[in-house]
């Protein structure tokens, strides 16, 4: 009763009461947003766009589905609008003071930006169908993230709609105007290009559990190694195969060697860093600070995500300093 109150009155146009029925589903609709387009800035923007759109339809739903489910097909078909338009566009290499190894490969995911972990709180015990697949906390994850992008469009959706969410065919079928034959077809291929991208970066062994004395070993020689620049402190940590990418920047470097020879080059002729703790996607993160060699003021350099394995970092994905406030974090700290 309360729900159909809220609703008659905000097909009437009150606005508290289309916020009422909406702002229950803000963080979930935010991240699935975020699956579906990578980056986090592209996710507020899509989220404002559903709920304006939202509110300018409000008095035509019918009820036939449920205020989250309806706002769900608006969100989805938001972002497949979006993800008709161009992308954010490759960088070149512009950190003049470094002379980087030679990259070992490219990654075409530029747009990547990272997820902070203190929106995800109450997303997890967000409702899922029957369908859903996945532990909602390796959906969230920068490698399952990177591995949605790599989908045609409408196979992604299908997938997060079905399998993260666990909406059944003919819901997802309604909510993409298609049919059940489609749906499941897009299926069937989604799970495959997922499946083969998941295969080339997934690690053998999984990460420490989360607070355990393995992990906070792991971290707390991570950042030693890294705010002294010691390079082969740093190496010793790093699986064989670990990656580093740094997005927008299309350049990839995999393999410990060439990997340590990357940090050589940063920490070589003696740039010094600060770490700033925080978490991101559901790992480790750190802002970075670049230390002035006067002691003044230090500026954010970026933002570091870790994937973790075993006992070692499998993963490291370096995202610019544009990305340090939406983790509530500084452009700059003071000396």
């Amino acid at each position: 009763m309360v729900t159909a109150d809220r609703l008659a009155r905000a097909r009437a146009g009150d606005g508290d009461a289309f916020r009422e029925l909406t702002e229950p589903h803000y963080r979930e609709l935010k991240v699935h947003c975020y699956r579906m387009l990578g980056s986090f800035q592209d996710a507020e923007d899509a989220l404002q766009d559903t709920l304006l759109s939202a509110w300018r339809g409000i008095e035509n739903f019918e009820g036939r589905s449920s205020i989250r489910t309806w706002l769900y097909r608006i969100a989805t078909n938001r972002c497949l609008n979006m993800l008709r338009a161009d992308r954010r566009a490759a960088k070149e290499w512009d950190i003049a003071a470094i002379e980087p190894p030679e990259p070992t490969g490219y990654d075409d995911v530029v747009w990547l930006e990272p997820f902070p972990d203190a929106l995800l709180e109450g997303v997890s015990g967000a409702p899922l169908g029957p369908e859903a697949r996945y532990e909602q906390t390796e959906t969230i994850s920068l490698a399952f993230v990177t591995a949605l992008q790599v989908l045609p469009a409408r196979q992604r959706a299908v997938l997060i709609l079905r399998e993260v969410l666990g909406y059944r065919a003919n819901e997802v079928a309604e909510m993409l105007d298609s049919t059940i034959d489609s749906v499941n077809s897009a299926l069937k291929r989604a799970r495959v290009g997922l499946q083969q991208h998941l295969d080339s970066v997934r690690s053998a062994e999984p990460p420490p559990a989360r607070d355990s004395p393995a992990e906070r070993d792991l971290v707390e020689r991570f950042v030693r190694a890294y705010e002294a620049g010691d390079v082969d402190a740093l190496v010793t940590l790093l699986t064989a195969d670990v990656r580093l990418s740094m997005p927008p920047i299309p350049l990839q470097w995999r393999g410990r060697d060439v990997v340590g020879q990357f940090f050589g080059a940063v920490f070589n002729p003696g740039p010094t860093y600060d770490l700033v703790p925080t978490r991101a996607n559901g790992q480790h993160a750190y802002g970075v600070y670049l230390r002035a060699p006067s002691g003044g003021i230090r500026h954010g350099a970026g933002m570091l995500v870790l994937d973790l394995s075993g006992g070692r970092i499998s993963a490291l994905t370096r995202f610019e300093n544009t990305v340090l406030p939406h983790f509530g974090l500084p452009r700059s700290l003071p000396s």
